[in-house]
């Protein structure tokens, strides 16, 4: 018997001290909390950076029209650099590869279909119509998850060559 009421005791001192813990540490579990909650998101972030395409795949690519280095040049000063216009078409399961545009921005059009924007933060559906640019801070690829192709019309300022 007085092994017990010992054992109860000893747990009863448990629980108060872990009680005390809570009442005069009460921001310790909201710091835990906020860190493994930081902690999932950090993961699942780079989980989702570390699943992207490495290899073009079921992509056919039209040149449609190229302003020249030398047009660029005389217009607008910039030494180097064509202004290409292009039809890019996905074929259903087909994807693009990672890439950034740190030097070569760009306007695509959605002429048909729906391309899935893949980016190191979300997925963004671009549908027929839509229209989204590739601008300096750009990193994305693009997936076709429907059943037919899906073309855009891509323009951009790209070197010369």
């Amino acid at each position: 018997m007085r092994n017990l009421h010992l054992k109860r005791n000893n747990e009863m001192k448990t629980l108060a001290t872990r009680s005390n813990f809570r009442t005069c540490f009460p921001r310790v579990s909201v710091i835990a909390s906020a860190t493994l909650a930081f902690s999932a998101f950090s993961a699942s972030s780079s989980a989702a950076e570390e699943h992207f395409p490495t290899e073009h795949a079921g992509l056919q690519v039209e040149e449609l029209a190229v302003v020249s280095a030398a047009s660029m040049e005389r217009q607008l000063g910039l030494e180097g650099r064509i202004l290409l216009a292009r039809r890019i078409t996905i074929e259903p399961g087909g994807q693009i590869a990672r890439h950034g545009h740190e030097t070569v921005p760009g306007i695509v059009f959605m002429e048909s279909g729906s391309w899935t924007e893949g980016t190191p933060d979300r997925e963004i559906v671009h549908s027929a119509g839509d229209t989204f640019i590739e601008d300096a801070d750009t990193t994305h690829w693009f997936y076709n998850r429907g059943d037919e192709p899906a073309s855009g019309l891509v323009f951009d300022i790209k070197p010369a060559g």
